[in-house]
């Protein structure tokens, strides 16, 4: 990939002088959004370095902490194919977005959307806006569909748009909302008695929707993370003078065309790849199990899994390629996308694992002594603050929503019920503080970065600055909109 490691085009344009004025907010942020971005080129690790570096970090706490290197070390190798599963299903959501946003009915939709902006910035604050109202849906959709969306966009060469920063708005719906809408694993876990483990069931019985991400404080505080992140997005995008394009930085856009569907054979064992039969037989076999599956459960609940939605996307991407040859070309353009995903979620099972496995003193692991830390200095009227920077903290080193809520839940919701904190919102604080280190974290980034043909140190710069407003925003909300909340005893199933 060409380094991106150089001064952007026109950036002296963004300095304060006589020749050009505007507006101190936008021109403040602008500059702040190139300044972080220019630190980050130059200083950010490559993903891999990164989760590399939290993996050394963690084994020596785990060593100060007392646990054996031994110790230590078996748990980096049990955790390190812990995540196998969720590592190929990550990679088939990549795969499957991208087979169905390159075919021809979804890329002339995309093309028809990337056309209404009028100027760079504006189709940056467009992306976010997006990626943010898709990731209340579906984080996996909004992921696909934004970056394919930053690439439609980025081949109007006119628009002058800045493909960073516009890489950066794709990703702002794992970074600021996916966790407050249906995609929330916690909340999702705590509606369903069948899901939740004993340990945690016994706590906090069944929380349905009604009381965690449909509170309409959890809404109100959606849509003021969608409005001032929109606003960020808008406010920090480089001017079209001092926009890095893609074609600056020599990213090929060509590859995200759709398919040609050449309908003639030039061989005899050519005719089924040209032809709709095994398409149309496969996908009467996967709409049928989907079907069941949607009858037989919530259509919320069914999507929320990764393998239903995974084989209902690659169901939708073969019948709108129509033809094999067609879809298995879209694959093949899009496994590249999936690199970064296979060879870096293992170095974070490992990670989770010597947080929660090694044991140290007193039998202890580093996760529990973070969390006896943040739930000893707790009260009812900080429990908010404390236990969303907790949840945060921990959330850089272990990103995964549903599997770090079933670690922390026991002593988070026991902590709640002790204090008298309404455990619904106790499940929000968790979610809302979830989502804040995706924008420094690379994990949730590499399959965005890998359709974009971009490295995590080209859009964290961008994203660090909605971070810095973020941080303090959510942490106020969770406090603020939580004192409007009252107490309710759990509703055992």
């Amino acid at each position: 990939m060409p380094s991106t490691s150089r001064t952007a085009p026109g950036q002296d344009a963004l300095l304060p002088s006589a020749a050009h004025p505007g507006p101190a907010g936008p021109g403040l942020l602008s500059r702040l959004g190139l300044r972080f971005t220019a630190w980050a080129e130059r200083w950010f690790p490559d993903a891999y370095v990164f989760a590399a570096i939290a993996a050394a970090v963690v084994a020596v706490a785990a060593l100060l902490n007392g646990s054996s290197p031994l110790v230590v070390a078996k748990s980096f190798g049990d955790g390190f194919w812990s995540l196998n599963v969720f590592t190929m299903q990550m990679a088939l959501v990549a795969i499957g977005g991208y087979v169905v946003a390159t075919s021809p009915p979804a890329a002339r939709f995309i093309g028809r959307l990337a056309s209404v902006p009028v100027s760079g910035r504006q189709a940056i604050a467009y992306v976010a806006a997006i990626s943010m109202i898709l990731s209340l849906f579906n984080w996996g959709i909004s992921l696909i569909f934004s970056a394919l969306y930053v690439r439609a966009l980025a081949r109007r060469t006119e628009l002058r748009m800045d493909y960073r920063a516009a890489g950066a708005a794709a990703y702002l719906g794992l970074g600021a909302t996916w966790a407050l809408g249906l995609s929330s694993s916690a909340a999702q876990l705590q509606a369903n008695a069948a899901s939740l483990p004993k340990s945690i069931l016994d706590i906090t019985g069944v929380i349905p929707f009604s009381q965690t991400i449909f509170l309409w404080q959890s809404m109100v505080m959606a849509l003021v993370l969608i409005t001032v992140s929109v606003a960020i997005a808008l406010w920090s995008a480089p001017t079209a003078e001092s926009a890095v394009t893609a074609q600056d930085l020599g990213i090929d856009l060509a590859e995200a065309k759709p398919a040609t569907d050449a309908t003639a054979a030039r061989r005899p064992g050519e005719w089924l790849e040209r032809s709709p039969l095994l398409t149309l037989l496969l996908c009467a076999l996967g709409f049928g199990w989907l079907a069941q599956e949607f009858m037989a459960k919530s259509p919320l609940i069914a999507i929320a899994g990764l393998n239903t939605y995974n084989l209902l996307f690659l169901m939708i991407g073969m019948l709108l390629h129509w033809r094999p040859r067609s879809f298995l070309d879209a694959v093949s353009r899009s496994v590249p996308s999936t690199a970064g995903v296979i060879i870096q979620f293992p170095l974070y099972g490992a990670i989770a694992a010597m947080l929660t496995a090694a044991k140290g003193d007193g039998g202890h692991t580093l996760s529990d002594r973070i969390a006896h830390l943040f739930v000893s200095i707790s009260s009812v009227d900080s429990f908010a603050v404390v236990m969303g920077a907790y949840s945060a903290i921990l959330g850089f080193f272990i990103p995964s929503g549903g599997g770090k809520w079933i670690i922390e839940a026991p002593y988070v919701m026991q902590a709640a019920n002790e204090l008298k904190v309404h455990l619904g919102w106790a499940v929000q604080v968790y979610n809302a503080a979830e989502a804040l280190p995706n924008l420094i974290n690379p994990f949730w980034m590499l399959p965005l970065l890998g359709v974009l043909s971009l490295k995590a140190r080209d859009i964290v710069g961008f994203t660090f600055l909605q971070l810095l407003v973020h941080a303090p925003l959510v942490l106020f909300m969770l406090w603020f909109l939580g004192r409007t909340l009252s107490y309710v005893a759990p509703v055992m199933p």
